[in-house]
């Protein structure tokens, strides 16, 4: 994908792109889910709380509500022959591929990258930009069954396409829903978009000191994977926050 292809891609999806190259420290994220306030829907520490919102979240993606809804789901599922003009791939041609795994149907990811690497090759740039989107909602921004870009996530991804319907509110429903397993059954895997959090949490516990920088070029993203981050989160205090990254 060359510059222009990446300004197309920037300009219809933000910057969820850049994501896809933040690399997640897992201990970082597994440490600090144990901080989680499940009544209070925030991460309390010893003498001050972190909360994700919206806006912050708005401003990581690259996508801002302004005048748009934010995304809800309706209650079903929109039908395979609308993705399907999206993707450029037959109505049946993604009925016989699509997958069941626990319960849960979705297209199968190797499916949407063959399909993409096939328009890359053709030049076929503009449904080549959607294909990637709609990979990147899957992979990274709702994650749920390996290897699967289910229903939900196609359903999220086509009230932005043809709706402009931000997905920031859905995001972050997602993003709490998971702690909150996590708190009922401690071994609950984390499944959210993990590489938007690990950016959000490392702008406001990091300054500006020797770090890399993060491929989101308004946040500052250290990889911090030789830390100890039980030791480093458990003696972080309220005055060496950054409360305005």
């Amino acid at each position: 994908m060359g510059q222009l292809q990446r300004q197309a891609f920037r300009k219809a999806y933000g910057k969820i792109w850049d994501l896809t190259m933040v690399e997640v420290s897992t201990e970082s994220i597994a440490s600090f889910a144990q901080y989680y306030d499940q009544p209070l829907r925030c991460f309390t520490f010893g003498d001050f709380q972190l909360t994700p919102t919206v806006e912050e979240f708005e401003e990581i993606l690259g996508c801002p509500l302004g005048g748009k809804k934010p995304y809800l789901f309706s209650g079903f599922h929109h039908s395979l022959a609308i993705i399907s003009k999206i993707v450029k791939l037959l109505t049946q041609e993604l009925d016989w591929g699509k997958q069941v795994e626990n319960g849960v149907v979705g297209v199968p990811r190797k499916c949407l990258e063959a399909k993409a690497r096939t328009l890359a090759s053709q030049d076929e740039w503009a449904p080549f930009v959607d294909v990637l989107a709609l990979l990147i909602f899957g992979v990274v921004l709702f994650p749920n069954i390996d290897g699967l870009v289910d229903l939900a996530t196609i359903d999220a991804f086509l009230a932005f396409h043809d709706r402009k319907e931000s997905p920031v509110v859905a995001i972050l429903v997602n993003l709490y829903d998971t702690f909150d397993r996590r708190c009922e059954k401690n071994s609950a895997r984390i499944v959210c978009c993990t590489p938007a959090l690990y950016v959000w949490l490392v702008s406001h516990l990091f300054r500006q000191e020797v770090r890399h920088v993060c491929p989101l070029g308004h946040r500052s993203c250290t990889e911090k994977k030789e830390a100890n981050w039980d030791r480093l989160l458990a003696s972080k205090e309220g005055a060496s926050v950054s409360w305005f990254p």
